[in-house]
């Protein structure tokens, strides 16, 4: 019997984890199974980006990207770069623009910073001290990584209780940057504010969103086209990750998934 009713509504194999800052609250499905992450790449590489400035190797402020973009507009998507290749579409800080090509550019700075492969890289300063021994990193740094619900589930507990960087870095990533730009959230439509901290969705006011209509506003995380999802609600201390075997599809996701987190929510 699922823990969830709502994980009874989905056709195909899901996993998810549910935690609080000290104790797993919930596991359902096969937790060890690997699974495609696709766009919940982006925290990690973000973490990557995180720990490179914590040791001194990059600054949010040095210039990246396009002309007059810096770090902090790639990990913020304000740089101007467009979803997939090509050049930038309109002056960095002006609109939130989701970015693959943006996060793909941030791995090539800060790869060339710590003269290190971004994958090596986050090997090891994420995936080895954290034992996430089932993640596969390669390709792009925006959607490539793999792995399972367990390892994501790790993923977001340090990003609620950072120890690979000084916690009010992370408190400071997971903060709102460029407040007030508009832009579409894919699978969601167009958001007047679309928040984002650094390299974080941040929940704010959006609607509709991935995330339970009732979330706390600070709730951030990221979800990805393969029909996974990892949320941190800061102020409540819960992280959930999920996983499935079915691409993310807004008619179905995008209705199950907001019942499913109030059911978590209600429940921890």
């Amino acid at each position: 019997m699922s823990t969830y009713p709502t994980l009874d509504s989905f056709d195909f194999p899901v996993t998810l984890a549910v935690s609080t800052s000290t104790e797993v609250a919930s596991l359902d499905g096969d937790t060890e199974a690997v699974h495609d992450w696709k766009s919940v790449t982006k925290p990690l590489t973000a973490l990557a980006t995180l720990i490179a400035v914590d040791r001194g190797y990059v600054g949010f402020d040095s210039p990246a990207g396009p002309e007059g973009s810096t770090v902090r507009h790639l990990l913020a998507h304000a740089s101007g770069l467009p979803f997939e290749n090509g050049g930038p579409e309109q002056r960095p800080g002006q609109r939130r623009v989701y970015s693959n090509v943006g996060f793909e550019t941030l791995a090539g700075h800060v790869s060339d910073a710590v003269d290190t492969d971004f994958s090596v890289w986050v090997h090891d300063v994420i995936l080895e001290p954290l034992e996430m021994s089932t993640v596969e990193f390669h390709g792009s740094a925006a959607h490539a990584a793999s792995g399972n619900v367990l390892d994501m589930l790790a993923l977001g507990l340090e990003l609620l209780t950072p120890t690979l960087i000084d916690p009010e870095l992370g408190r400071i990533a997971r903060t709102v940057h460029f407040p007030g730009l508009s832009g579409v959230l894919p699978g969601f439509g167009n958001q007047s504010h679309n928040d984002w901290g650094l390299g974080y969705e941040i929940r704010g006011d959006k609607s509709p969103h991935w995330t339970a209509p009732e979330a706390n506003p600070a709730t951030f995380g990221h979800f990805g086209q393969s029909g996974s999802f990892l949320w941190v609600d800061p102020d409540a201390q819960l992280v959930a990750a999920f996983l499935s075997e079915k691409p993310f599809q807004a008619d179905l996701h995008g209705q199950l998934w907001p019942r499913l987190n109030s059911e978590i929510l209600a429940a921890t």
